[in-house]
């Protein structure tokens, strides 16, 4: 019995670590493919920035919801509709004759995704013993950030070797091999007594809907335009409305109880001010290495794996530092290095920077990086009771992604204020004081970790119920 139960949590940690690993890829890898893309299918600059947001949109907005619909209908049932809809999405978008049709079907992908990704952290949490959790996490998170490592790369090297279609012709044959793995392999669960609440996933999906909405157009429109302020207005409006909802609501699809815990509320602070500065620090680093050093795409993703590559090395260590010291003082420690690492890039960055000089500060960001992953998913699931996870990953999910999408705008936005494109110093002049905003939203998400309690409380083991024949 107790192989049994090892050998089900070995297959639900490579399930779950291949499908995380196609949906954080999407994130990236289509970003250095932007240039082919236009010259093959055409369109203007707005249309290829939205081959990017279209995902980023879809997958925000729908976390939540994915989760719920995995909590009331079976989690390993809606991860498999999640990964069939990602991989026929993945099939169009390398099909696509043209903008249009490639926008809307990475709008198809990222709802995919989002259905996809917090359920696969609950199975997981759901398959792994309580005592082995954190190595679990650990792996998954090495994982995630090998796509995030390698997006770019990828992206680059596909494209100038082959074709940018097969940058998304990569996930038909991954998905196709793990949705039979997923029937054979992955236990059923659902969260006891789940309800569907549809107002409710109207009200955020549609708030989160204009924020992100607002946020993917502000390099295009300013933080003045209309669409923009409307955007943010009735996002805010709706997120506000969503709030009332669940504080009245009795099985709300967010139980707002759930922030009342330190341990959770504090952990996703901490995740939506990390990938601020992370991911708005990536979006311009990575711009950095190309317009002012003179890289090529892939020379670009080959040197940012200093950063990028780190938590392949180090997340599998930070899961059992985990185990042993407990999460909180390794999740600190984590944000801490990263936002030295940041503070030291901009301290260092200048027009004629060798890249030697820029390593002290990509190894420290990258190892702060990495011991953040996997113990702030350790410290989410572990917050929360088990019939609460599936929405709680979502939730976590869900503000990480806002969080990016907001660190890209606002760090382009003072970018453009303080700096720009035409010339090396002008780039400069722009980075810099983007880089120390990235710095601070990083040291403020180290803050809000170590206002967490020492040690969350433990769950208990994750009950895997099952519906009864017939139903």
């Amino acid at each position: 019995m107790e192989r049994h139960a090892a050998r089900r949590a070995v297959w639900a940690l490579v399930i779950s670590g291949a499908a995380g690993f196609m949906a954080a890829l999407d994130n990236l890898v289509v970003t250095t493919a932007l240039p082919s893309v236009r010259a093959d299918l055409g369109g203007s600059l707005e249309d290829l920035e939205w081959t990017v947001s279209a995902y980023t949109l879809t997958y925000a907005v729908l976390l939540m919801f994915g989760a719920a619909l995995g909590d009331r209908f079976g989690r390993r049932r809606l991860f498999t509709l999640g990964l069939l809809v990602f991989t026929g999405a993945s099939a169009a978008a390398a099909l696509a004759p043209g903008t249009g049709s490639l926008i809307a079907a990475r709008a198809v992908q990222g709802a995919g995704a989002a259905v996809m990704t917090p359920l696969s952290l609950t199975l997981l949490t759901a398959a792994t013993p309580p005592e082995r959790r954190g190595a679990a996490f650990g792996v998954w998170g090495a994982v995630n950030g090998l796509a995030v490592a390698t997006g770019p790369l990828i992206g680059g090297g596909l494209t100038e070797h082959i074709s940018w279609h097969w940058i998304f012709w990569l996930n038909v044959p991954i998905g196709l091999l793990l949705l039979p793995l997923v029937r054979l392999r992955m236990d059923e669960s659902y969260a006891p007594g789940a309800r569907l609440d549809v107002r409710g996933t109207l009200l955020v999906s549609t708030g989160l809907f204009g924020l992100v909405f607002a946020v993917v157009n502000v390099n295009a429109h300013g933080w003045t335009g209309g669409r923009v302020l409307t955007g943010l207005i009735a996002g805010g409006f709706l997120l506000a409305a969503f709030i009332w909802h669940c504080s009245a609501h009795e099985n709300p699809m967010l139980p707002l109880r759930l922030f009342r815990d330190r341990a959770f509320s504090g952990i996703n602070a901490a995740g939506l001010l990390m990938f601020f500065g992370m991911f708005g620090s990536i979006f311009m680093l990575s711009q950095f290495l190309q317009n002012v050093g003179g890289y090529a795409p892939t020379e670009a993703g080959l040197r940012m794996l200093p950063w990028t590559g780190m938590p392949m090395l180090v997340a599998p260590v930070a899961g059992y530092l985990a185990d042993r010291v407990g999460g909180r003082i390794v999740v600190v420690c984590g944000l801490a290095l990263q936002a030295a690492g940041l503070a030291l890039y901009a301290l260092t960055i200048s027009a004629d920077v060798s890249y030697a000089a820029q390593l002290p500060a990509l190894i420290a960001g990258g190892a702060g990086m990495a011991l953040y992953f996997a113990p702030a998913s350790a410290l989410v699931m572990s917050s929360v009771r088990p019939a609460d996870q599936g929405i709680a990953s979502g939730a976590s999910s869900a503000l990480r992604e806002l969080g990016g999408a907001f660190g890209v705008a606002v760090l382009g936005s003072v970018f453009a204020a303080q700096g720009g494109y035409g010339s090396p110093q002008r780039f400069v002049d722009g980075i810099t004081p983007a880089l120390w905003i990235g710095a601070a939203g990083v040291a403020l998400a180290a803050v809000a970790a170590a206002l967490a309690p020492r040690r969350a409380r433990t769950a208990a083991p994750a009950v895997r119920e099952r519906e009864p024949a017939g139903v």
